[in-house]
């Protein structure tokens, strides 16, 4: 009796449960077709999806790209703090930081670089940058005689400004565009760079210089890139587009004042209430304002 008894309030409850659920067509389930449309709603959720902060901070890639930029930072600080003599590394490594235009323009490769796809991707840009200034530097003296006999000897102070540029292009484009435009705009902005150290008063010849000038620039691009890359995602491309439009316009400004006459310092005439005695040295007669003193005491 006792197992009659179960199994009947088993049944119950089955056919409870079944007079809950909706009905279902055919008992399968409706997919949609390959061609349909999802809704909107659904569609654009993972786009703007924003990553998981409190996540990313706690995973060991996050507090080694954390820990690279604040060590390049620490530098700079204890080297602007500590009263020293400076040596060539860190000369070079402040040399860097003095070119404003071209620092802008490694951010914003550190920005294209933080939102490629793939980690290829990443090394393509990166790999360029440093390749092209690793060139340049170690043959500096033939090519740049080479390039003296070229048109754009007569051209090379356009070569920043239109680094600048390239740069902040290359942000608004999407995808596998803005790896290659970025690819050729780390080249031309590694040209750029190895120009102005290679004529510097200090010159390439001083490797210590150099050495530091390179580890700035890299550090420039890495760092921010790597920390970025953390938190990439759909969400970038509106701040980058941002980044991209003030290099625009950066590189522009750059570009017009190189065209802009500077104004001619012409020099003070001679204030003719001030008394300028000259006396000459060899015994001659000393002059007044250039009025030629009488040296018999006699005067008008």
């Amino acid at each position: 009796m006792t197992k009659q008894r179960q199994q009947t309030r088993a049944k119950k409850r089955k056919d409870a449960d079944a007079s809950l659920k909706p009905p279902v067509q055919g008992a399968k389930a409706v997919l949609p077709e390959k061609g349909m449309q999802t809704p909107p709603e659904t569609a654009g959720a993972p786009a703007r999806a924003m990553p998981d902060f409190r996540r990313i901070v706690k995973t060991g890639s996050f507090r080694f790209a954390a820990g690279f930029l604040l060590s390049g930072f620490i530098v700079i600080a204890l080297s602007q703090s500590i009263p020293h003599d400076y040596g060539f590394m860190e000369l070079g490594w402040l040399f860097t930081l003095s070119i404003y235009d071209l620092v802008l323009a490694m951010l914003g490769l550190a920005v294209a670089c933080a939102m490629t796809q793939t980690a290829r991707g990443f090394r393509a840009i990166t790999g360029t940058f440093l390749a092209v200034l690793l060139v340049m530097l170690f043959f500096f003296d033939p090519i740049f005689a080479l390039i003296l006999k070229t048109p754009l000897g007569d051209t090379l102070y356009l070569v920043a400004p239109a680094a600048v540029i390239l740069t902040g292009a290359s942000l608004w484009l999407n995808g596998v565009w803005r790896e290659r435009a970025a690819m050729v705009a780390a080249g031309v902005v590694a040209f750029s760079f190895s120009l102005f150290i290679g004529l510097d008063d200090l010159g390439i010849g001083i490797v210590d210089f150099a050495s530091g000038a390179v580890f700035c620039a890299i550090w420039l691009v890495l760092a921010p890139a790597l920390l970025l890359r953390q938190f990439r995602g759909p969400w970038l491309n509106i701040p980058a587009r941002i980044v991209g439009s003030w290099l625009v316009v950066i590189g522009i400004i750059v570009l017009g004042s190189l065209y802009v006459p500077m104004p001619v310092e012409a020099p003070a005439l001679p204030d003719s209430s001030v008394m300028e005695l000259v006396v000459p040295e060899d015994g001659s007669a000393p002059t007044l304002n250039g009025d030629e003193l009488p040296l018999d005491g006699t005067g008008q």
